[in-house]
């Protein structure tokens, strides 16, 4: 019996032990984790019960703000977009069932009620709760040129300072209102006999985003501009990158002419189907050197050079300008935001002839329009490419500077020697190549690259891009559009071109 007696107080003593242990694990441990949980009521009372901070636009307008909430709510307080879908892919949403995103989310610890610091002798007698107001890089005006830009077709924009890295504008069609999702109960509201009734469904808004399947929670509202690179390969804009890998790591290869061909015939290169020719988009020869092919964009002398180049070379070189990594945007990340070159699922085989595709924008070359608007920022910058960033200055209630940003180099893509090589080229791609057709101003001195994608199954759409800077002697501005599912013989000097038209002459008028 005592045996017995024993073993039953010992039972007792482990039971109490790990009672212990998990007390502490829930009150100590996992506390905060537990405290800041988008389900613990406390925590939602602490957040909705408040007032949270301004987000302006850089020229002052309202994006964001807390406004009282509608008699019966929950909460006192509920978020309001008055832009509604023109800034809502930048700011996100702070939302009672959704939590937040963007903006909301990344400079949440400023945006929502905070103790205000200590500075006087006061202030440790009385403690007084405070917002923060975020103010952006991106203007209103421009934000408003590119949504019109795209009126009525998918798209993406991008401007972007190429020697601070401040966003100046990257809107996407579609968008998404922000505001209707920070109701309790309902997306989208509709007026009957004078009274609100709901519209439409949160679920029912996402499905009218561009969505990517695998994304959760809030991220179906996602960005084309930034958010969702794994889909739309750059073309011949990425053709920059293939000429800087040659300047930068085979300079034997710069003044070496590429054979000339209207189509490198089947069976030619390694992996090549004998029934595949690899063909130039006019459907005329072109060959020769980096000098003489880039204006032209030449597609076949291009596939050459990069397999000449090297996939070693060709993949450092990509990284360089931020291909396979995840771009340091001041935003919320996703795996769908890096910019995908030669990556393993794709370059199983290593064929040369993959390597050639991919070095004109094609089969293993994928690129978001923030990713590519780096790339023309790179070469506009002198080869450095700054770390792009959508918050410029943070201020308290009180109007004191809490916080500024500080322009940094994120990477070094080319050498100061072979950015002004290319930066030449891309004028002449503007005044003698194929975005002459554009038919900018001299004045603005564009430099520029078209690009003209083959998607679908057959290659029967094309996804049509062009990146630009101006001025070419003293880069402002640099941009990026891509305008996806357009016909297949549509172009991007056609396409894209009067989009970058408008959007360098709004962003140089407005400096």
């Amino acid at each position: 019996m005592s045996r017995r007696i024993r073993w039953l107080a010992l039972a007792m003593v482990a039971c109490f032990v790990l009672l212990f242990l998990q007390l502490n694990n829930l009150q100590v441990v996992k506390a905060h984790q537990y405290a800041n949980a988008l389900n613990n009521p406390q925590m939602s009372a602490a957040r909705f019960d408040k007032t949270r901070g301004l987000i302006l636009s850089a020229d002052g307008i309202v994006l964001a703000e807390s406004v009282p909430a509608s008699k019966g709510s929950i909460y006192k307080y509920q978020r309001v977009y008055p832009t509604h879908a023109l800034f809502g892919q930048i700011t996100g949403v702070f939302s009672y069932r959704y939590g937040s995103y963007g903006v909301e989310a990344y400079y949440n610890s400023y945006l929502l009620s905070h103790d205000r610091p200590v500075k006087t002798l006061g202030d440790l007698l009385s403690t007084q709760t405070v917002t923060d107001t975020v103010t952006l890089t991106l203007s209103d005006k421009l934000q408003t040129d590119a949504m019109n830009a795209l009126a009525g077709r998918d798209g993406a924009i991008v401007v972007f300072d190429p020697s601070t890295g401040a966003i100046e504008a990257m809107y996407s069609n579609p968008s998404f209102d922000p505001g209707p999702l920070t109701s309790e109960t309902c997306a989208v509201f509709k007026m009957v006999a004078g009274k609100r009734e709901c519209a439409q469904t949160v679920s029912q808004q996402a499905r009218t985003a561009y969505t990517t399947p695998d994304f959760e929670g809030f991220q179906p509202f996602t960005s084309l501009a930034y958010q969702d690179a794994t889909q739309f390969p750059p073309g011949s804009t990425f053709k920059i990158v293939t000429a800087s890998a040659a300047y930068e790591h085979a300079p034997q290869l710069v003044n070496t002419p590429m054979p000339s061909y209207t189509c490198i015939p089947g069976g030619t290169l390694g992996g090549q189907a004998p029934t595949k020719p690899l063909c130039n988009d006019s459907g005329t020869g072109c060959g020769g050197t980096i000098a003489e092919m880039l204006p032209p964009s030449c597609d076949t002398g291009f596939a050459i050079l990069g397999t000449k180049v090297g996939a070693a070379s060709m993949t450092a070189e990509a990284d360089s300008y931020g291909f396979n990594q995840q771009p340091p945007i001041d935003l919320p990340h996703s795996p769908y935001e890096v910019s995908d070159f030669l990556q393993p699922s794709c370059f199983t085989n290593s064929a040369e002839i993959f390597l050639a595709q991919s070095s004109i924008g094609q089969k293993c070359t994928a690129a978001s329009p923030l990713q590519m608007a780096m790339v023309a920022a790179g070469i506009a910058n002198g080869g450095v490419v700054m770390t792009p960033h959508v918050m410029s200055e943070i201020r308290d209630s009180q109007g004191n500077l809490v916080q500024t940003y500080k322009p940094k180099p994120w990477l070094r893509a080319t050498s100061p020697q072979t950015a002004a090589t290319i930066n030449k080229l891309m004028t002449e791609v503007v005044t003698r190549g194929t975005a002459a057709v554009v038919g900018f101003p001299a004045s603005e001195e564009v430099a520029a690259k078209t690009g003209t994608a083959q998607v679908g199954i057959g290659n029967t759409a094309t996804t049509d891009w062009m990146i630009a800077f101006a001025p070419a002697s003293a880069p402002k501005v640099a941009v990026a559009v891509m305008i996806p599912n357009q016909a297949l013989y549509e172009y991007g000097a056609t396409v894209a071109g009067p989009v970058m038209k408008t959007m360098i002459a709004d962003a140089l008028g407005g400096q």
